[in-house]
């Protein structure tokens, strides 16, 4: 029993790494020192989506989910909870440009937001406060 319950916290835990994966640059515009982890993360997106890499997330799952005896994932689990789910599996593809086009504006805005703040060269003195 506990160990499903965990199984499901893993879930739930999960979606909100994606959901700081997609938001995170933005979220960085109001909390500037969130550009790391976001960062962290969007890179380790890209290499998940690159190459066959087992998600540490999807393996304390698959642990969890043994341990209580249910089945591990028959896929990862962006294939097993979002694909087909959320949207088609023939949109595979297109979600993940959407993403990456959404994590790069993001970025942009964040740099911009920052630039703007701090413009290169430029000391306010104490007069211009």
């Amino acid at each position: 029993m506990v160990a499903r319950a965990l199984a499901e916290l893993v879930v739930v835990v999960h979606f909100g790494v994606l959901l700081f994966l997609v938001v995170g640059g933005f979220l960085a515009w109001r909390w500037p020192r969130l550009i790391y982890p976001h960062l962290a993360m969007a890179a380790w997106g890209l290499l998940v989506v690159t190459f066959p890499l087992d998600c540490p997330l999807t393996w304390l799952e698959n642990t969890f989910r043994a341990a209580s005896g249910q089945p591990a994932l028959a896929t990862g689990f962006i294939d097993t909870y979002i694909d087909g789910v959320l949207y088609p599996e023939s949109a595979a593809g297109t979600v993940q440009l959407l993403v990456g086009l959404v994590v790069v504006g993001s970025w942009a805005g964040y740099y911009l937001k920052r630039r703007a703040h701090h413009p290169c060269g430029s000391v306010a003195s104490p007069n211009q406060r």
